[in-house]
């Protein structure tokens, strides 16, 4: 903790540092969250252990992964916490949501992040959190009333939402919580649901496979609603992806009865399963992430998360070898939990509120003209999002087809995770049920947004830093260079930095060179992005061929980016218009140059 503490309180910035040096403070830092910011919400059975030899698969709701705890992780359990709870029943309302989101969020023009994060990178991270989170929710609703200062531009004057429900822990420490009613465990149940009933529902119960349309998109009910494993608060952009990742599945059952014919259909759907869950965390850790976190010293570290610091070639070659540092988290001789039983947590959620990252129209492009300089396709349309969300979205989805999708997606840039640039239509959306039906009422959900984290005790800005071990602001000139988003902080907050929302934090922050996220919201995604590896004992004792198939486990070790998956199902798509290295940066940039420099040695510029 004194060399974390010290180098803080010096001004030493570990991503100025060389390589090595600022994964050291990282590991240094990790270790420290570890022991200070997981804390269990619920009570943990005792002395009851199942055999994991009898669930050599990932179950339908999430259960039976911890063999020391059998219900840990699954659908329905509690959001864990990282910073014990900070009760703001007295504050839900101060300053107003509304006047929050008006004066600090709500966009005035788009701003992007240039080519590092394009479209679908935004999407990307919706397709995780409908794999990981969503809290059960009250059958009592509130209302919020625009005030008077800020109504004429809130585009509801009010609106209703249903509370989060408490729920009583029957433990001493963290008396009330919140549940999860998707299985946060990194188990591809955006596209295989959080339960039995709804797996039921997406299984041909033929060879393994998944249901999916001649046309490479989802299907449809008689309600027009997706059958996939989630289907609440979707847009077209979600549903592209999901249709990809069904026919990974169906291929990795493809190839897995190629190589044992006898595999039956139960069989097959379980590795196949297994395989596609273990591609779609791949593609995050060593892909998604580094994009996200433009930097030579997360690069190393993400590899090291997946491969240790040995390298990609040496696993390959001998199996992971050493610990979680020499050999990386998968494939480990066993799961690590910390002592805590494995949960996603509140803070977690918080700082994956990133809304700001849809832009207000999408390009669409022209796939059928040829390719213009550097891979790029001319534009055809502009298609205003709020008509790409919801039922509307299935629906134009279905007229433009995936490659017009997936392409113009690829060229257009992600918004920036900033002030002022929250998108306005998202403040007049209908919300949905987890059966993906309509709401009748509308919501602001960038107010709600404001909300939420207040209803669920999360931590105010400066406090959250404080718990994280980060030097909290003394001033608002700690926290943005930016004269005017000073003077609407004195307008908002007066000097009172203890009363800064989170939201308004995390964008206000200055960012570091290439993080299109705050330190802040980093420091919950060093801690957390590790967590979902190293206590799955299907990325650890479980991460081997007895388990996957040989077949199953080369598909997960030779997949190493999304560009990788995109290119097994729709190769002329990579080949004729993408110039990037990677699938999450917009699509026109040049690829990764070569640098000669090993990536340990090299100093940030």
């Amino acid at each position: 903790m004194q060399i974390v503490h010290s180098m803080d309180k010096l001004g030493i910035l570990w991503h100025r540092l060389p390589v090595f040096v600022g994964l050291f403070y990282l590991g240094l830092r990790r270790h420290l969250h570890q022991e200070y910011n997981l804390f269990n919400v619920g009570k943990t059975p005792a002395g009851v252990r199942f055999n994991p030899a009898d669930y050599p698969y990932r179950t339908a709701n999430g259960e039976y992964n911890d063999p020391f705890n059998e219900g840990a992780g699954s659908e329905g359990t509690f959001f864990g916490r990282n910073i014990l709870p900070a009760d703001q029943k007295q504050k839900l309302l101060k300053p107003d949501p509304l006047v929050v989101a008006t004066k600090f969020l709500s966009r005035r023009s788009f701003k992007d992040t240039g080519k590092q994060f394009n479209m679908i990178a935004a999407t990307w991270i919706q397709f995780m959190i409908h794999d990981w989170i969503d809290h059960l929710e009250d059958t009592n609703q509130v209302e919020l009333v625009a005030p008077k200062e800020v109504a004429d531009k809130c585009p509801l004057s009010s609106f209703k939402f249903y509370k989060t429900k408490e729920v009583p822990t029957g433990f001493y420490e963290i008396k009330e919580g919140h549940l999860n009613v998707r299985t946060p465990w990194w188990d591809g149940s955006g596209i295989y649901g959080s339960n039995a009933e709804r797996l039921h529902k997406l299984r041909t119960f033929k060879d393994g496979k998944l249901k999916i349309a001649k046309d490479g998109l989802l299907l449809h009910d008689q309600n027009g609603v997706a059958v996939t494993g989630d289907v609440r608060n979707t847009w077209a952009g979600l549903s592209t992806l999901q249709a990809l990742f069904v026919k990974e599945h169906n291929a990795v059952c493809d190839a897995l009865k190629r190589e044992d014919p006898d595999l039956g259909d139960e069989e097959l759907y379980r590795h196949a399963r297994l395989v596609t869950s273990a591609v779609i965390a791949k593609v995050h850790t060593i892909d998604w992430t580094v994009e996200l976190l433009k930097t030579d010293t997360l690069l190393a570290g993400m590899r090291i998360n997946w491969y240790g610091i040995l390298g990609k070639k040496f696993k390959d070659t001998f199996g992971h070898v050493g610990g979680a540092i020499l050999g990386g988290f998968v494939g480990m001789k066993k799961p690590e939990n910390h002592g805590v039983p494995y949960s996603l947590t509140e803070e977690f959620t918080s700082v994956y509120r990133m809304h700001a990252l849809l832009p207000d129209t999408l390009n669409l492009r022209d796939i059928d003209a040829q390719p213009g300089p550097n891979k790029s396709p001319p534009s055809a349309e502009k298609v205003p999002m709020e008509n790409l969300v919801g039922h509307k979205g299935e629906k134009a989805l279905s007229d433009i087809g995936f490659e017009k999708r997936i392409v113009s997606m690829g060229h257009q840039a992600s918004g920036a995770l900033e002030l002022w640039n929250y998108p306005l239509w998202l403040r007049d959306l209908i919300p949905q049920n987890t059966d993906g039906t309509d709401r009748p009422d509308h919501v602001d959900l960038a107010a709600l947004e404001v909300y939420r984290d207040r209803e669920r005790k999360v931590a105010r800005y400066n406090e959250f830093r404080r718990a994280l071990l980060l030097i909290p602001i003394s001033k608002w000139e700690d926290l943005t260079e930016d004269k005017e988003a000073i003077e609407v902080l004195n307008e908002v907050y007066g000097d009172d930095v203890e009363e800064l929302d989170l939201q308004v934090g995390l964008m206000a922050e200055k960012k570091i060179k290439g993080f299109a996220i705050s330190e802040t919201a980093f420091v919950i995604f060093l801690l957390m992005a590790s967590r979902r590896l190293e206590a799955d004992r299907f990325f650890t004792s479980n991460f081997n061929e007895e388990t996957y198939t040989k077949k199953g486990l080369e598909w997960v070790n030779t997949t190493e980016s999304l560009k990788d998956v995109l290119h097994r199902h729709y190769p002329e798509i990579t080949e004729k218009w993408m110039n990037s290295t990677s699938a999450f940066s917009v699509w026109d940039s040049p690829p990764n140059s070569h640098n000669p420099i090993p990536l340990y040695l090299r100093v940030p510029q």
